[in-house]
Order: structure tokens, then sequence, then C-alpha cells
């Protein structure tokens, strides 16, 4: 598959040779998770931890997209291979949004600590405290292709829910303690990687991406659609 967005003196990606695919996460969590969604595809997959250690790029991005953007890119010039980023948070109603793209960044040297200084937040707010996590992806190629100036391919992913009155579980990682899925009737924290997966914000983003990327591979050309889309 190639790039169909070839421009004069750049490289256009080649797909159809075996993929090397960057996942540019360090949190342990997340890279388990991408990985069980990805299982099965014919690609190499690595992590930053198989490779020589780089200083994290700042995230000073407004969005979730952005900051996924600003990964991807980073990672994809030190490594020089095909990257997939992302950048996700919780989002909560009553607190305008917060903590938002600062999710990993609020106040707090534990999830606990973190738990309660939100609570603390929402102490004065009523109930239902509604809220959702957001996962944003974003795909680039190799520093010399096109795709690293424009991603190749992009999407915005949520799952609904509410803030718990307490934390509950010990699966799971992040906020998933104090997320309350309505269906499930509990907590992700309270449900094993399969069940969460496959109604979670991460679990719907990277299966669109692996859909788009086999849908590419399977005709041996370029993917479906090279242009980034957002969507919830």
């Amino acid at each position: 598959m190639r790039s169909s967005r070839d421009a004069e003196g750049v490289e256009a990606e080649d797909y159809t040779r075996a993929l090397e695919l960057l996942i540019a996460s360090t949190n342990p969590g997340k890279v388990r998770e991408i990985r069980a969604v990805l299982e099965g595809l014919s690609v190499t997959l690595f992590t930053l931890a198989d490779l020589p250690a780089v200083r994290e790029p700042r995230e000073t991005g407004r969005t979730f997209a952005e900051n996924a953007l600003l990964k991807a890119r980073y990672y994809a010039q030190s490594s020089r291979l095909l990257t997939v980023a992302e950048d996700s948070g919780l989002v909560i109603d009553a607190l305008d949004g917060r903590p938002g793209v600062q999710s990993a960044r609020y106040p707090g040297a534990t999830y606990p600590e973190k738990f309660a200084r939100l609570y603390g937040e929402l102490a004065p707010h009523p109930r239902p405290w509604t809220a959702r996590f957001v996962c944003a992806l974003a795909f680039v190629g190799t520093p010399n292709s096109v795709s690293a100036v424009a991603p190749l391919f992009a999407c915005e992913a949520t799952v609904e829910g509410e803030i718990a009155p307490e934390p509950v579980g010990s699966s799971g990682f992040g906020y998933d303690p104090i997320f309350y899925y309505p269906p499930y009737e509990t907590t992700f924290g309270n449900v094993d990687d399969e069940r969460k997966l496959a109604v979670a914000h991460r679990g719907k983003a990277f299966r669109e991406f692996r859909q788009w990327l086999t849908a590419g591979r399977e005709r041996g050309g370029a993917p479906p659609e090279n242009r980034p889309t957002f969507r919830d």
C-alpha cells in the first residue's frame, strides 16, 4: 500500500513490505490494551521500551487529538518507524471537562491521591457526576514521508459513564476504579481487560485503526482513506 499523497522529493510509504509499527506509549497498561486489540495482525510491534531512551515530549496540545499527533510525530522522528500514538483522559462535566488533557498530570503523586482531590472538587456538585473517557489516536509515517506531516489516520473515541461515589475494584489502571459504567453496573476497575476493551475508549479507537489498516493491506494498496477523521 502506498500513500496516495506522494509529493515531489518526499518518499511514499510502502506498506507492501512487512510492517513494523511503534506503539508510542510509556504506560504499560495502555501498551497491554493496544497489543490485545492489534493481536493477530501481520505486524511487528515495538514499544518505547524496545528502543534507546529518549526524553518525553512536552504535551502542549489543548486537545487530546493535538497531543496524540504531537507524540506520534515526535517518536516517529526519533525512531524512524511508522508510529501510532494516543492521548487519553477523563472528562468530568461538573468540573468543566477537567482533568481532561491534564489527566496524567492532575495533582497527586498516586492515583488514590488524585481520586481524593477529585472527590474534594466534586463534593459541592450534585450527583450523578457524568463523565467520559476520551481517546484520540494518530498514525504517522516515517520522517521522510508525506504522512509525517499529515497523519495517515486519526480518530477519536469515547465511552460515557459517571464518577462512582468511591473507588471500586483493583483491575485496570489510572482512573478506572472511579469510572462507573452503567451497563456493567460497576466501575472499569472491577472488570477484566476483555470486558473493558469491548466498550472502552481505547478499545474503540484501536479497533477502528485495526480495521483501517487491515482494509488497506488486504487490497495490497493504500487504505481506503488517508485523511484523518475525528469522530466519536
